[in-house]
């Protein structure tokens, strides 16, 4: 399943790492609707506002087929039949559809017929995997190269310069339109398809988002006018080509947004699995470089297990605590979880 994700880019970089080549094979950036409803997260759960791309088309039907849009919705599918007044009035949770039932289910099959794809993005998911009777969280993501680590921090860019950060996770959704039947601003909201899980992370949970890896499978997914739901739905498969790392069970609690949720911990040398070398790298970067909310936009929370958070503390200082600490331990001091 897929119920906590990340997505920490500012919403012009997100915008930026959204580029893509239309029909004429010109660089586009996907236009920004509603941007201020977006805010970047380490640790957003379902009924939080996410970004979401789909084609243009939805809104303008003069728009060529193959251009984006970038729009915020809300995360868990309230179809366009539902009659209440209050869309918390509903009686299941839409935030994951399976992908062997959703042909069969009304609230997905409708608006899938009608072309309403959508892709959502991410820097990765959360998946807890069952230790020992306890709950341990991973960072699931895509591997990144030497070249997007190195630029993974915010950064003021131009807009006509190539995005060279970090490569998002793109994760195939479906959307659909809430009018509230007494009047009042529609509701977009969305759903992440979910898979079978790959072998690679099937240890950690048996089921996995449904990532497009490549632009010819995003473009395939949102192009509804030219690629039919039949044809659409064989890009729904699972896919080995994503790495992760365990994180701290601070991630547990959707109130803990902060970028601490996203540090690596270690597991102990029992349970310890070799790095891949995407891992290192980003282990190397949170060491020297970590993204970096503004003052207003840091939550204030605390609890009885850690002190509240504050403007200054992040990943790239909690991982440089750690890895200091670690060089100073032997290894027979270093306790075993």
């Amino acid at each position: 399943m897929c119920g906590r994700v990340a997505c920490s880019l500012a919403a012009d970089n997100l915008r930026r790492a959204c580029a893509y080549r239309d029909g004429r094979g010109r660089r586009r950036l996907p236009e920004w609707r509603e941007p201020q409803r977006y805010r970047p997260a380490y640790n957003r759960g379902p009924q939080a506002y996410g970004p979401v791309l789909l084609a243009r088309r939805h809104l303008h039907q003069d728009a060529d087929p193959s251009e984006r849009v970038l729009v915020p919705m809300r995360w868990g599918l309230v179809p366009a039949w539902f009659k209440e007044d209050n869309p918390s009035k509903m009686q299941y949770s839409t935030f994951n559809c399976r992908s062997d039932t959703m042909m069969e289910k009304l609230s997905y099959r409708g608006p899938l017929v009608k072309g309403r794809r959508c892709v959502v993005l991410a820097d990765g998911f959360y998946e807890w995997q069952q230790r020992n009777g306890e709950k341990q969280p991973y960072f699931i993501y895509f591997p990144q190269t030497k070249q997007e680590m190195s630029d993974m921090k915010e950064e003021e860019g131009n807009e006509e310069e190539e995005w060279k950060g970090k490569k998002l996770l793109t994760m195939a959704g479906i959307f659909d339109c809430w009018q509230p039947p007494n009047g009042g601003d529609p509701l977009y909201t969305y759903t992440i398809i979910t898979v079978n899980a790959s072998k690679a992370i099937s240890f950690i949970h048996n089921r996995m988002p449904a990532i497009l890896d490549g632009d010819e499978a995003i473009r395939k997914w949102l192009d509804f006018a030219e690629v039919p739901t039949q044809e659409a739905v064989k890009l729904i498969q699972p896919t080995e080509h994503i790495t992760f790392y365990p994180v701290s069970t601070l991630v547990s609690n959707s109130r803990n947004d902060t970028p601490e949720c996203l540090t690596p911990i270690e597991l102990g040398l029992k349970q310890e699995t070799k790095a891949s070398a995407s891992s290192k790298m980003m282990l190397d970067w949170l060491k020297n470089k970590s993204p970096k909310k503004q003052e207003d936009d840091l939550p204030r929370w605390s609890s009885q297990f850690i002190q509240a958070a504050t403007p200054k503390r992040t990943s790239a200082n909690v991982m440089h605590q750690w890895l200091k600490k670690e060089e100073g331990e032997s290894p027979a001091k270093r306790p075993k979880i």
